[in-house]
Parts: C-alpha cells; sequence; structure tokens
C-alpha cells in the first residue's frame, strides 16, 4: 500500500473511532457550551501550537458564524495576544501564560475548551486548574491519555498520533460547533 493510502486509512480508522467516544460524551459537551451561551458567560479556549492555530479556529467559529446566521457567541483564543503570552512568558514562565489569562478573564459559568494533542502541555494544564479554581466548566480535547488532570468532559481521540489526533479535533470543533448553532436562539 502505498503512504497517501495508508495515510487516509489510519485517518478514517482514527474518525470511526471517534463514535463510541462522542455516543456518552458529546451531547454533554455541547450542553456545557449551550449552558455558558443561555447564561451570557464566555468559552475560553487554549492550546499549543497547531492546537493553538485550532483554538482560534474555534473561536472564530463561534464569534462570527458556522453555517447559521445567529448571534455571536462570546469566544476568546488565549493564544491570540502575542503581548500577553510573551510578557506572561518572559514574567512568570511559560507554563502561566494561559492560566493567568484565566485567572484574568475568567468567570464561573464560562467554559474552558483545552486543546492537547498530548494531554500533558504544562501551560494547558495550568489553564483547566485555574478554570476549576474559578468554577469554570472544562472540556478537552486530547489524545488517547487524555488531560492531565482531568476536565469535566474530555474527548480524548483514541489515537498516539499527533496528526490523526489533529485530525480528529478539527472535526469535533466543527461538530460541536454546528450542534451549538442548531441548540442556541437564532
Amino acid at each position: 500500500m502505498s503512504s497517501w493510502r495508508q495515510t487516509i486509512q489510519e485517518h478514517v480508522g482514527t474518525i470511526n473511532h471517534l463514535n463510541e467516544l462522542l455516543e456518552v460524551l458529546f451531547d454533554p459537551a455541547v450542553s456545557m457550551l449551550e449552558r455558558a451561551v443561555l447564561d451570557g458567560k464566555k468559552i475560553l479556549i487554549c492550546g499549543n501550537g497547531g492546537s493553538a492555530a485550532d483554538a482560534q479556529h474555534f473561536a472564530a467559529e463561534l464569534v462570527v458564524r458556522y453555517m447559521a446566521d445567529r448571534n455571536p457567541i462570546a469566544a476568546i483564543a488565549l493564544s491570540s495576544d502575542t503581548s500577553i503570552l510573551t510578557a506572561c512568558g518572559n514574567d512568570y514562565g511559560y507554563e502561566h501564560v494561559f492560566s493567568r489569562q484565566v485567572q484574568a478573564l475568567g468567570q464561573a459559568g464560562d467554559v474552558l475548551v483545552a486543546i492537547s494533542t498530548s494531554g500533558g502541555s504544562k501551560n494547558v494544564v495550568e489553564a483547566v486548574m485555574a478554570a476549576k479554581a474559578k468554577g469554570m466548566a472544562t472540556i478537552a480535547l486530547s489524545g488517547i491519555k487524555g488531560m492531565v488532570g482531568g476536565c469535566d468532559v474530555d474527548l480524548n481521540v483514541p489515537s498516539v498520533r499527533t496528526d490523526r489526533i489533529q485530525e480528529a479535533h478539527i472535526l469535533l470543533i466543527h461538530l460541536l460547533v454546528e450542534h451549538l448553532e442548531r441548540r442556541i436562539p437564532q
């Protein structure tokens, strides 16, 4: 089998394995997001590298729109402000770049979506702990090992390959936004 065929088969296999995960965890994740939106709360999203790009993509779909014309949803990608990231990294250490923002911006009833393919990114784990301390709900998009420290809902993709996990994360993001748009008033 050629390399590209094998890659596609691995992708399809990973996506097919999401069915079992979503049967149990998808509705609770969408319900958390829905509750926050209906209560006028925010969705904070964080991740590193490709997951930072996914966090920004997720926030854009929420603030602007995905498929439905609707009111904007309050969402912030915590990887977007380079001044905050570099100041915090310099003054407090890179492991605090997201948790400081959660402490500053997060409130009880808000939701933190923590994206980490390994589930162990120190700054993402610190953000989860800060969110829990603030009384925020937490949703993880992680890999097979799950998010270190746990989240209220952990959509842990059943793969150890970063690329397959990232491909599944973008599908999960689109599914979450699509189903959230169906549930909230237009």
